[in-house]
């Protein structure tokens, strides 16, 4: 009877052992099963340092090395299709011609009615590019303006009008110091401002009662004249250089503007009715900026930064304090994709571990 008790228990267990194995084999298989895709990925990409860029060995970056820390639990089989601009990618995303796109694409409004996206990996700024100048240089463009010039020439048309008024009343009775013809013109001009400058070399005096008539109204004139003219200066000097700088979008409506086109920042920029020049790439902007042919670049800032490091090029270009906007970098998948639901909590996760952490600090 002890025996056959032993025979039985044993049996008992080790059927509930062979039932635990299977089940556990199941849910694994299971699990595997669903995360894992059952195909080739085909993952679309564009050059974009530093979150995708081509070496001799294949592609390297941020955004690709994201995505291998994601297949480390994936282990789906995949290959790159590199595309010539961002245009480009994000019709093959919408078209379905790629699974999937690491590249760092901003999540908007409009894009999401066309494509899906991931947890985002990465949160930057869309932010503005200059050429630097000296403050020297800055003053002398905002002294000699044309509304500097404007003023100028309305100043010597007002001197000249109260010269020639003067003129024609002491030209006959004052021959000597208001000669005839465009010479004594001429010295009614130069009578007219030695008076508004209050010089007063007495070289030249009305005598005539018009003449004096003349002469009083314009020295009341020219202290106000000449006042203003001096306040003209100083806010050319100091509030046109307050006014330049960009506190807002708006702002960015007095400057030649360019932009990457089908970007983020392109989309800012209709938004507000901002007219810029587009580029296929960011190296066609950062070319116009450097020969002055557009004032300000708008695009993503860990992109701007990494473009004046490495063509060394921060003593001619600066980036901007103020940022526009915040921007969300995401994997995207064409519309209503399976792949999304699978690969976003493997993303999420990764995001998590210590080596996503170390990754993204050397990308700030």
């Amino acid at each position: 009877m002890p025996v056959f008790k032993l025979a039985s228990m044993f049996s008992r267990i080790l059927v509930f052992v062979i039932l635990t194995f299977s089940v556990s084999n199941y849910l694994f298989s299971q699990t595997d099963s669903t995360n894992k895709p059952s195909r080739k990925l085909i993952i679309g990409i564009t050059e974009t340092p530093p979150f995708i860029e081509k070496q001799p060995h294949g592609f390297s970056g941020l955004s690709i090395s994201s995505w291998k820390l994601v297949n480390e639990q994936l282990q789906a089989e995949y290959e790159f299709r590199e595309y010539d601009n961002l245009n480009s990618l994000l019709t093959a995303i919408e078209n379905g011609e790629v699974d999937m796109s690491v590249n760092p694409i901003t999540v908007t409004e409009h894009r999401l009615n066309k494509m899906d996206f991931s947890q985002p990996y990465f949160i930057s700024h869309t932010s503005l590019v200059q050429r630097k100048e000296s403050s020297l240089l800055r003053h002398i463009k905002n002294f000699f303006s044309w509304d500097f010039f404007k003023a100028v020439f309305l100043l010597l048309l007002v001197i000249f009008i109260f010269g020639f008024l003067a003129w024609l009343f002491e030209r006959k009775r004052n021959h000597e110091e208001f000669g005839d013809g465009f010479k004594g013109i001429m010295q009614g001009f130069w009578w007219s401002a030695v008076t508004m400058t209050t010089v007063g070399y007495g070289d030249k005096s009305p005598r005539t009662t018009g003449g004096r008539i003349i002469g009083l109204i314009w020295m009341f004139m020219a202290v106000i004249i000449i006042s203003s003219f001096t306040a003209g200066i100083a806010s050319s000097l100091t509030v046109k250089s307050i006014n330049e700088e960009i506190t807002g979008i708006q702002d960015l409506q007095r400057f030649n503007v360019a932009t990457v086109r089908s970007s983020s920042s392109q989309e800012l920029l209709d938004l507000y009715n901002i007219e810029s020049e587009l580029v296929e790439h960011e190296g066609e902007a950062i070319e116009a900026l450097l020969n002055e042919e557009v004032n300000i670049f708008v695009y993503d800032e860990p992109i701007l930064k990494h473009i004046i490091q490495q063509q060394e090029l921060t003593d001619e270009l600066e980036i901007l304090a103020h940022s526009l906007k915040k921007d969300y970098y995401s994997y995207s998948f064409p519309k209503d994709s399976p792949l999304t639901k699978k690969i976003n909590p493997v993303l999420i996760r990764t995001l998590k571990t210590m080596e996503w952490s170390a990754l993204v600090e050397d990308y700030k």
